[in-house]
């Protein structure tokens, strides 16, 4: 029990209670001047001027006071353009750093598969560009008969599909160690792009390694307009890998990845 010097009336503690409650009242909503009551409750300015006219100062008052339509949104889009152009500042490749010139001893080091893979995709375009032209001027060589020229075409696509085994079963894997040009995936899933080119290839080399199989065994008519049909799905994509594997094979992009010696010990 509390000594009696700490119990006060209840009379008292009620009547500190209203006083507190009316400080706060009064801070909280503190008495308006008769000219600020008149312009804050138009209705109270009846006899002064009409309701109507009341109500138009007041809108001008809200309008003074509230902030503009548009400054949040305004405010929004400078936030977009700030951040699309530091992303654009960021997505500015650097600049590669320049490597010393190579001497020719480490050129020819570096450059060896390159020279190698253009050695074989020549003979792939030369062989190519006798097809097809053929089948362009609808006309074989002279010097070709249908067998030869048939016999031709699958000799091509059988070197082709050797050359791509073997780069994908001892090259590639070799290269992919350290070079993301040539990451495989199962099924070509997640491949890089010369990997994939691979499997564009090969779908439309299966095309016209069939008709020329039809023709060999005389189950269809062989008409270079329509082997003509069966190259044009895959020509395009095969002379860009052609350039494009020999020159991410080249001198340039393979010091960037490969010692001198690392290089003479490659595979191909």
């Amino acid at each position: 029990m509390r000594p009696a010097s700490f119990i006060l009336p209840f009379s008292l503690l009620h009547r500190q209670s209203i006083a507190t409650a009316a400080r706060c009242t009064a801070l909280r909503y503190p008495v308006l001047p008769s000219t600020t009551l008149i312009h804050a409750y138009p209705t109270c300015r009846s006899r002064a001027q009409p309701f109507s006219s009341a109500m138009t100062d007041t809108g001008a008052a809200k309008i003074a006071t509230e902030p503009k339509k548009g400054t949040q949104e305004e405010t929004n889009s400078r936030n977009v353009a700030v951040e699309n152009t530091e992303a654009s500042a960021a997505e500015v490749p650097k600049e590669e750093e320049k490597l010393p010139p190579l001497s020719a001893s480490d050129f020819r080091a570096y450059n060896g598969m390159a020279e190698h893979m253009e050695y074989f995709h020549n003979n792939f375009r030369n062989t190519w560009n006798l097809l097809y032209g053929a089948c362009e001027s609808n006309s074989r060589p002279r010097n070709m008969s249908i067998k030869q020229f048939i016999t031709t075409g699958l000799q091509f696509c059988g070197h082709l599909h050797a050359h791509h085994s073997i780069e994908e079963m001892h090259v590639f894997p070799v290269l992919a160690k350290r070079m993301p040009e040539f990451k495989n995936g199962p099924k070509y899933k997640g491949a890089a792009e010369l990997l994939r080119q691979h499997k564009e290839i090969h779908d439309g080399m299966d095309v016209f390694q069939l008709y020329l199989k039809q023709c060999e065994s005389g189950e269809v008519d062989f008409d270079l307009r329509v082997l003509k049909t069966k190259m044009e799905s895959w020509g395009t994509v095969l002379w860009t890998h052609l350039d494009q594997e020999v020159k991410t094979l080249g001198a340039e992009n393979m010091r960037k990845y490969w010692t001198v010696e690392e290089m003479r010990r490659m595979p191909m």
